[in-house]
């Protein structure tokens, strides 16, 4: 049965326990439903439909696997939509287009393999996109343009490999900057070996990003040409040998770099890096930690301790 739980200071609030299915008869006046683990394996068509003053819905640790395009018809007013750990694989098109004032949709821990524009058509107000631990291992073209208020990206362990050169096209302030555009984008624990030097094209408000423990190899030296507003950058745990330090003179905010655990060659290619971490004000996060992997006379030094005609490349 559902239960109204708490005082009047709580009441519209709603509970249920040891539901198989997503209940048809609901109170009007409903505006948090709380629908956590429970055995709820789809969502039909006008599921909300009683309940139009329904801000907050947790449907976490069900089991849902479908998604009727027109289950969410009608809830106008909803502001957070948990989907957080189910059996998702696809998200109906168009599926969210009423949900014109959400702002928190949480889709960790599903198996989305595919995202498409489609997806999230009409949800102009979202700021906070959590897609972590799904199964996704690429992002096409265009596929979060409808998402214009977009703040906060989590893409965290994926198996992502590849970022087409408009993935993230559609995020950028609109013409009369009257929304902000996205400021976090994560990517942590994903394949990617490389990005290309358009990958962050249209992410000019973006202030954190976290690319910690993919495989990128190497960062290209014009990669944020039009990031003046980054301000915290993780590069940790990949397989960097090198890096051009000229690339952090477009980031004029930059304070946090983390740069450890990767495969730093000590060589005359790392110069530039070694001597702008002697002079820049910017937090390395660890600085003893981003140590020279080779060659065998420095390895594990701190980059940091070395001076410029320690650099040496074989003639």
């Amino acid at each position: 049965m559902l239960q109204e739980v708490g005082s009047r200071k709580v009441r519209g609030q709603l509970s249920q326990e040891g539901a198989s299915s997503f209940p048809s008869q609901l109170p009007p006046d409903a505006w948090i439903l709380k629908l956590g683990e429970n055995g709820i394996t789809d969502l039909k068509a006008n599921a909300l439909k009683s309940i139009k003053n329904i801000e907050s819905i947790n449907l976490e640790q069900n089991t849902l696997k479908s998604i009727h395009p027109k289950a969410f018809s009608g809830a106008n007013r909803l502001m957070l939509l948990n989907l957080y750990a189910n059996h998702i694989t696809n998200l109906p098109p168009r599926g969210f287009q009423d949900l014109l004032n959400l702002r928190f949709l949480m889709l960790g821990q599903n198996q989305i393999a595919v995202l498409k524009p489609e997806m999230f058509a009409g949800m102009r107000n979202l700021s906070d996109l959590d897609l972590p631990l799904n199964a996704l291992t690429t992002l096409p073209s265009n596929a979060f343009k409808p998402l214009i208020a977009l703040k906060v990206l989590d893409l965290s362990m994926n198996r992502i490999q590849k970022i087409s050169p408009k993935a993230f096209n559609g995020l950028e302030s609109s013409s009369f900057r009257t929304l902000p555009s996205l400021e976090m984008l994560v990517l942590d624990n994903n394949l990617l070996s490389t990005l290309s030097a358009s990958t962050l094209d249209g992410l000019g408000n973006l202030q954190e990003l976290y690319l910690r423990n993919n495989e990128l190899e190497q960062i290209p030296p014009d990669v944020f040409k039009n990031m003046a507003k980054l301000s915290q950058l993780v590069l940790s745990g990949n397989r960097l040998k090198t890096l051009d330090a000229n690339m952090f003179a477009p980031v004029p905010d930059l304070k946090k770099l983390h740069l450890h655990d990767n495969t730093w060659q000590c060589d005359c290619h790392i110069i530039s890096l070694v001597q702008w971490m002697g002079q820049t004000r910017v937090t390395l996060s660890p600085r003893d930690s981003v140590r020279c992997t080779g060659p065998t006379e420095l390895q594990n030094k701190s980059l940091s301790s070395l001076q410029a005609d320690q650099l040496i490349c074989p003639a």
